[in-house]
């Protein structure tokens, strides 16, 4: 039987994957985490992190791109093809194509070497922020809406939306709240990773697109909601 956790009781400990193979890079990143109080395992090859992500626990992965087997881009790739897990390269690569193919790729954030271990710990906490861990119980339906966080899938009357990666974050946060009203920062901030670069216009324009796609499975329905000069919410009914 299943026990209700009390409502003052602390979350757990995210359990983080670091796969760097710079050892004295690895011991400082694994010290400033495991301060924070985050669970960190280590691995020093790219082969086998996807496995290991397959088996489950795993709520954010830190993954250098300079990795001596398959390298962090091909390791991301791998990642991409079955899990939303945030993503962070750790990278002596600083040019503007690296950091534009590592998101691409379906990475999360891109920070560049050297770094300062207080900014890694806030670089961590904002994507565990706006990536909660996925519910291991499998997809989870919201009325007309089922959303499988772990393959990073919305179906809505039982049909797969073809979503872009960040039509997914906006309806993804939507069903997180069923019913709330969502300002467009508050949207913007925790479904974008270029959030500092976009106005809050896109936010309009992504719903715009979603509306769409969803019309094109039911003509009739409109379960996003405008609320002028405040945001949206959804209806799941």
């Amino acid at each position: 039987m299943l026990r209700a956790m009390p409502a003052d009781a602390a979350p757990p400990p995210s359990t983080l994957l670091l796969v760097e193979d710079d050892p004295a890079i690895a011991e400082a990143v694994l010290y400033a985490l495991r301060a924070e109080g985050h669970v960190v395992e280590h691995r020093m090859l790219g082969t086998g992190v996807a496995g290991r992500v397959r088996a489950g626990g795993i709520d954010l992965v830190l993954l250098d791109v300079g990795l001596p087997d398959i390298g962090g881009f091909e390791v991301c790739r791998q990642l991409r093809t079955f899990s939303a897990l945030p993503v962070v390269f750790l990278t002596a690569r600083g040019d503007e194509i690296d950091r534009v193919l590592g998101l691409e790729l379906g990475a999360d954030d891109y920070i560049a070497k050297p770094f300062s271990p207080r900014e890694l710990v806030a670089r961590v906490r904002a994507r565990l922020r706006r990536h909660p861990a996925a519910d291991d119980s499998g997809p989870r339906r919201h009325g007309r809406f089922e959303h499988d966080a772990q393959a990073r899938r919305i179906r809505f009357d039982g049909q797969l939306l073809d979503l872009t990666r960040n039509e997914y974050a906006l309806l993804a946060e939507l069903l997180r709240r069923p019913a709330a009203i969502l300002g467009r920062a508050q949207l913007l901030d925790r479904a974008w990773t270029d959030a500092p670069e976009s106005g809050e216009r896109t936010v309009d324009t992504h719903v715009k697109t979603l509306r769409a796609k969803l019309r094109l499975l039911d003509p009739d329905a409109d379960p996003i909601r405008t609320h002028r000069g405040v945001g949206y919410s959804l209806d799941t009914d």
